[in-house]
């Protein structure tokens, strides 16, 4: 009944979608333009501020520590289906790497790629570079080494929400909240004894909010979707406690001054978790438990 408006709609959201069955273009083209939206900038969290400042901190000292950082990785063992790859990022190594770049007041030798350093120093040795191998001399050893994981994704952490439909028209929001943390450790190169240990977490959270509009023409049904979603990038949130964590290597353990906006926030939630639980102890045993019925003498 209302099948020619409907083909007409059809028709014109094909033609300006440019899929009306256009030809490709001649080879001498130069082609459409490139879509370009927002300029290339530094990639920052909350936490690099701390960072920074601690790059301007007039501090003497004959001789800056050297670290190295090896491999932090992926052990949630999460994986996203949808994009069928890792839930979380695989370079923390690197993200760590920035961190410590970010404070000026460390020095880094390279010990998560060695390929490229020492296929240099191969050729060296066989003669085929600029370069002598005694030009290399004595390379620098690390003071302390960074290595550790990613520990927990943890999902619907808190979630809730309402949706609401009459005649089929209607809306709806929900909220998530799920959080990822990760350990670090410093490993004193020299000794290997295990000088330093962070365990961090942070939660994100994410919001939707959709509207759905449903109605029939003839047989046919005509459904509108609108909405939004709003989250907090998650991979933002690894690399901020990424970033926390070299903060507190950089504070706690060589005894930089800490920023007064950049101390760690700390929550009791177990320790009032162990104070009810105590609580329950004592009311149980409050209650003294039954005596057994004593046996009838034969």
């Amino acid at each position: 009944m209302h099948r020619a408006p409907m083909v007409a709609v059809l028709a014109s959201v094909l033609a300006a979608s440019g899929c009306a069955g256009k030809m490709p273009p001649d080879l001498k083209s130069a082609g459409v333009r490139p879509a370009f939206s927002y300029a290339v900038t530094d990639n920052p969290t909350p936490y690099s501020q701390c960072l920074e400042a601690l790059a301007h901190l007039d501090v003497k000292a004959t001789r800056l520590p050297v670290f190295s950082v090896g491999e932090i990785s992926d052990k949630t063992g999460q994986i996203d289906p949808d994009n069928n790859s890792h839930a979380l990022s695989q370079g923390v190594s690197e993200m760590v790497i920035s961190a410590l770049q970010k404070t000026r007041k460390v020095h880094q030798v390279e010990r998560l790629d060695l390929r490229i350093p020492l296929a240099e120093v191969k050729l060296a040795e066989q003669k085929k570079l600029s370069r002598s191998e005694a030009d290399y001399g004595k390379l620098p050893a690390s003071d302390f080494i960074i290595v550790g994981a990613l520990t927990e994704l943890n999902y619907n952490i808190v979630s809730g929400g309402a949706q609401v439909f009459v005649n089929g028209i209607g809306g709806g929001g929900r909220t998530v909240i799920i959080n990822v943390a990760l350990d670090l450790r410093v490993i004193d190169a020299r000794t290997f004894q295990i000088r330093y240990v962070s365990s961090l977490q942070k939660q994100i959270f994410g919001y939707e909010v959709e509207a759905n509009v449903f109605n029939f023409f003839g047989n046919t049904l005509v459904e509108l979707d609108a909405g939004a979603i709003r989250n907090e990038p998650l991979q933002l949130g690894v690399r901020s406690v990424a970033e926390m964590a070299v903060n507190q290597i950089m504070t706690d353990f060589l005894g930089l001054p800490a920023g007064k906006d950049c101390s760690l926030v700390k929550n009791d939630h177990m320790a009032s978790y162990l104070k009810k639980q105590s609580k329950t102890d004592v009311k149980a045993e409050a209650y003294p438990k039954p005596k057994p019925a004593s046996q009838p003498k034969a």
